[in-house]
């Protein structure tokens, strides 16, 4: 394994204060809480504040999505692990200008576990916590059964609808209520091609053999729906995009934002490929693809795959993505 790393139990501490110095415009690092980012602008008189967390591993995500009209503050867990409740309640208290906060995140169990103890915790501090459960992922379980599903990249267009609306001076439980609209009109897959390896153990998390590919794979290499042989670029894309269609139901005039990430070690040109067919078949079904997002915005270490998010917009959620967002992860300009 050969990696730019210190000691590997210093590796996330390191990067998060790389993170902050190389971009202290935008975020700051909470002065008693080293896993703690939190954007410069916050906390905001009279704007609902937003929060978000998981384990490291994903930049950009999480901490990269800190800033303007897009979340307040983030709590940084372990390479893909939960940050503590006392990051996640740091991260509250940091984010709440009075008038609740609102904790976007993804559904893991150590995830879940930790926010509802922050959110008791901040309770007694008078702060009102309110929760959306991101669970984008439609290979992780049925749809019947859709509470179990992971969150993934979808979670991004989540904090931009949710950051957008904060931005309005909308009350909490309508703040709520946008990012919940947001993440039930999004799904994602993705495809897994090559593991990738944890710095403290130096092996492989789990096996693709060559010559396969996992669809349905997630961050974490968690199971997918089924291993295939490797397919060409378009038939991969085809495959992706007709799982998350499948449950989209568009329509010819209907508007979407497309987003494809990479899993940190797919090369940007392949992506680029994958999104060529992606958007010649929504053309081809006169679907408008809005402000498409392709590059490494969600990643799993050095992963080799992509994950595809579609949101179907109506016209609120086309101006609350229309709305400017500054973070150093992404940046979106009326």
């Amino acid at each position: 394994m050969q990696r730019f790393i210190n000691n590997p139990d210093d590796l996330v501490d390191e990067a998060v204060r790389g993170f902050v110095k190389a971009h202290r415009d935008l975020v700051a690092l909470h002065p008693d809480n080293a896993r703690v980012v939190v954007s410069r602008t916050a906390p905001e008189c009279g704007r609902v504040g937003l929060v978000t967390g998981g384990g490291s591993g994903h930049e950009p995500a999480f901490m990269g999505y800190v800033g303007r009209h897009m979340v307040d503050a983030v709590a940084v867990g372990e390479l893909f692990s939960s940050p503590t409740a006392k990051s996640f309640y740091d991260a509250i208290r940091a984010a709440d200008a009075g008038n609740g906060v609102c904790v976007l995140y993804g559904n893991y169990a150590g995830d879940n576990m930790n926010v509802k103890m922050a959110a008791r915790m901040a309770a007694k501090d008078g702060i009102e916590v309110r929760t959306v459960v991101a669970n984008d992922d439609v290979c992780s379980a049925p749809l019947e059964e859709r509470e179990k599903r992971r969150g993934v990249a979808g979670e991004i267009l989540m904090w931009r609808a949710g950051g957008a609306r904060a931005a309005t001076g909308a009350s909490l439980e309508a703040v709520q209520a946008t990012a919940q609209k947001a993440l039930d009109a999004t799904r994602s897959v993705g495809v897994g091609l090559a593991p990738c390896t944890l710095p403290a153990n130096g092996r492989p998390n789990f096996e693709i053999a060559p010559g396969t590919m996992e669809v349905g794979i997630g961050h974490h290499g968690e199971p997918g729906m089924e291993v295939v042989d490797l397919k060409a670029a378009d038939a991969v894309a085809d495959d992706m995009l007709d799982i998350v269609l499948a449950e989209q139901n568009l329509v010819a005039g209907d508007t979407v934002s497309v987003l494809v990430s990479g899993l940190g070690a797919t090369p940007v040109n392949e992506l680029y490929i994958l999104y060529d067919r992606i958007a010649t078949r929504l053309d081809a079904m006169n679907v408008e693809i809005m402000q498409p997002l392709v590059g490494n915005y969600f990643t799993s270490l050095e992963m080799m795959g992509a994950t595809l998010t579609v949101m179907k917009l109506d016209d609120e959620l086309r101006a609350l993505l229309a709305t400017e967002a500054s973070c150093p992860g992404l940046k979106v300009t009326p």
